[in-house]
C-alpha cells in the first residue's frame, strides 16, 4: 500500500493562539473521524477534485486512487493523535499538519510509522476542501535524535 493512504492526521487541535475558523475545523474533524471510520463518500467531498496526494515514497496519487486505498479489504487506520500540529490559515487557505505515529492494518498486517504530514486546505464550492497532501517518512534512526522536534523561530 501506498503510505500516503495517511490522509490522515489534519485533525488534531493545535498547540496556536488563535482557533481554526468554524468552518475548517469541522472540514478537519470530518476529515478525521472520516479516515478512522473508513468513510469513502465523506472522505469524496472533502477531497477537492483536483486533490493530490504525494505518498512517502514519492509517488504521486489523485483523488481516486487516494480513495481506493479505503476500499480494500480489511485496510482500517487506528485512532492516532497529531503531535506539534502545524496550522496556518488565510481568508481562503489553511495549511495543517504535524507529526503522527500511524498504524494501520492491512492485507492482515498490523503495520506502523512515524510520519511527518501536511494538508493544504482551500475555500472551494462554498466549504473547505483538501487540497493536496504530502506524508514524509521520519526515518527511525532519526526518531530519537530530535528528527521530529518542533523547529526553533
Amino acid at each position: 500500500m501506498k503510505i500516503a493512504v495517511m490522509l490522515l492526521a489534519a485533525s488534531a487541535a493545535s498547540a496556536s493562539a488563535a482557533p481554526l475558523p468554524p468552518e475548517l475545523e469541522k472540514a478537519v474533524s470530518a476529515y478525521h473521524r472520516s479516515t478512522i471510520g473508513g468513510d469513502i463518500p465523506a472522505l469524496s467531498r472533502l477531497f477537492a477534485d483536483d486533490y493530490v496526494l504525494v505518498n512517502s515514497d514519492a509517488s504521486v496519487e489523485n483523488k481516486q486512487q487516494a480513495l481506493a486505498d479505503f476500499r480494500m479489504p480489511g485496510f482500517k487506520i487506528d485512532p492516532y493523535a497529531m503531535e506539534q500540529p502545524v496550522e496556518i490559515v488565510w481568508a481562503d487557505a489553511a495549511v495543517i499538519g504535524g507529526v503522527v505515529n500511524l498504524s494501520w492494518t492491512q492485507d492482515g498486517k498490523h503495520q506502523t510509522r512515524l510520519i511527518r504530514i501536511v494538508h493544504v486546505w482551500a475555500k472551494r464550492d462554498g466549504g473547505w476542501r483538501m487540497v493536496y497532501t504530502q506524508v514524509t517518512r521520519v526515518p527511525q534512526a532519526l526518531a530519537g535524535e530530535g528528527a521530529v522536534a518542533r523547529p526553533q523561530p
